[in-house]
């Protein structure tokens, strides 16, 4: 498919994970594609690099004008750096708090907010927010994660309704647990990995983790102009973990 032909974007977080994978799929796609992220060094051509730490908003405003001069403007804004945190409310301090919620929600702010005056000139302008199912069903041990999705996914209504009428749109996709580096991180601090991942596996109906590549492929569909009459919309990315009710397997 060429259906970014012509277009420009931009992907926070793009050097691992979600992030590179949705990169890459939008280059592929026709797209010119630059990456911001704090560690670039990764990111080879066709994509371009840009660091940038979403926390600092001099370095956002500084990394986006610089992709835009070189991408010679801007149409799509995927907002996916995010970072994860386990633990009940208990478990993290109020400076895990503001941490997290200041990488996840705020980051996200500061992105698209150095983008907009670029986006308003855009015949196709389109931004989508890297939410979780986390925004929208009750998983233990991932309070702070889950609030801070949560966030992502009201933010993501509202800027919806607020910049319709821009001819911007703004959607997200809520992905389930999808077998990234941060959750390889999480398995291999595991006491038993192999029982872990297993677990984690049998929570989505599918019985496995959702691919880097699968979360892109449904990225990529709201950012498309194909979809140009979606917004404020979520796309589930979750194996079936959000809508499905299935009964026990027989023994």
């Amino acid at each position: 498919m060429t259906d970014f032909e012509g277009l420009r974007a931009l992907v926070t977080g793009g050097a691992s994970g979600i992030g590179r994978a949705t990169a890459e799929l939008l280059a592929a796609r026709g797209a010119q594609v630059a990456v911001l992220d704090r560690d670039p060094a990764s990111v080879g051509k066709p994509l371009l690099a840009h660091r940038a730490d979403v926390t600092d908003d001099t370095s956002v405003r500084e990394a986006v004008a610089a992709a835009v001069a070189e991408l010679g403007g801007l149409d799509i804004v995927i907002n996916n750096a995010g970072i994860g945190a386990q633990g009940t409310i208990e478990d993290n301090d109020d400076d895990e708090w503001h941490r997290v919620l200041d990488v996840n929600v705020v980051g996200m702010v500061r992105v698209a907010r150095a983008a907009l005056p670029h986006l308003r000139r855009s015949q196709h302008a389109a931004i989508v927010n890297t939410c979780s199912i986390g925004a929208t069903a009750g998983l233990p041990q991932r309070a702070l994660y889950c609030a801070s999705k949560g966030a992502v996914y009201s933010l993501t209504l509202a800027m919806a309704a607020d910049h319709v009428r821009e001819g911007i749109r703004v959607n997200c996709v809520n992905p389930g647990t999808a077998d990234t580096p941060w959750i390889g991180r999480l398995l291999d601090a595991a006491d038993d990995p192999a029982a872990e991942r297993a677990a984690l596996e049998a929570r989505q109906p599918t019985g496995r983790l959702v691919s880097a590549a699968e979360v892109a492929g449904a990225i990529a569909y709201l950012a498309s102009p194909l979809s140009g009459a979606t917004t404020g919309t979520s796309l589930a990315v979750d194996g079936g973990m959000q809508g499905l009710r299935l009964r026990p397997v027989s023994q």
